[in-house]
């Protein structure tokens, strides 16, 4: 089972030091949460492990072996937090693009596909076009994958029933997952890390967020 670490991660925004302490690993059929007030930098930290940020040091690896950038050969796959389909291409032509071959009759089997595979990406709404998007990062090649806000745009039925295809999808690739609805995050993870003054913190308990000041007491 191939097991994703990232370590001594070191990134600086204009003097201020955004990350500095970062231990963070994901194995194959894990699920980790990764929670964080805003502007603490956990969008930035998964551009790195991706490969589309660069950081001042960094050490990225799949199976002890170094990734430089982890969208090569497709290693890990990354939802953004903002939309990253192109606008006028058929959505059928960017998921025969996207999606391992493997999985494509899995994927195919999805309602929002079937219901908008012959439309341009323009033409779908938030909500729609969410939905594709992290289906198609889910099915594709890579072993690892990154979301970032999935959630956003998805009516709470809507993340309910995708909360289950992660699940489904992690039982044989590792995920990572952010989102401002922690609750989500906290439904389907394994294990939850915080990311606090640039240092990741493991977390067991409701408390602890509170106690990093992601939470306050009322919560």
């Amino acid at each position: 089972m191939l097991k994703l670490k990232v370590d001594s991660v070191e990134l600086e925004f204009d003097g201020r030091k955004i990350l500095q302490d970062i231990s963070l690993h994901c194995s194959q059929n894990e699920i980790v949460g990764l929670l964080g007030r805003n502007g603490s930098g956990k969008s930035s930290l998964l551009k790195i492990i991706f490969g589309t940020l660069t950081a001042a040091h960094k050490y990225v690896s799949i199976g002890d072996k170094f990734i430089f950038k982890g969208y090569h050969n497709n290693r890990i796959g990354y939802l953004p937090q903002h939309n990253y389909l192109p606008p006028g291409i058929i959505i059928k032509s960017l998921a025969k693009m996207l999606v391992a071959p493997s999985h494509w009759s899995e994927f195919t089997s999805y309602p929002v596909y079937q219901d908008h595979y012959h439309k341009k990406v323009s033409q779908l709404s938030g909500g729609e076009l969410r939905q594709l998007e992290m289906l198609m990062v889910l099915y594709s090649r890579a072993d690892f994958i990154l979301l970032d806000e999935p959630f956003t745009h998805v009516t709470p039925v809507q993340s309910d029933y995708f909360k289950q295809v992660i699940k489904a999808i992690s039982r044989h690739k590792g995920l990572i997952i952010t989102d401002h609805q922690y609750h989500n995050v906290m439904d389907i993870s394994d294990r939850i890390i915080i990311l606090t003054e640039g240092c990741t913190k493991p977390v067991s308990s409701l408390n602890d967020l509170v106690t990093y000041n992601y939470l306050s007491g009322n919560n």
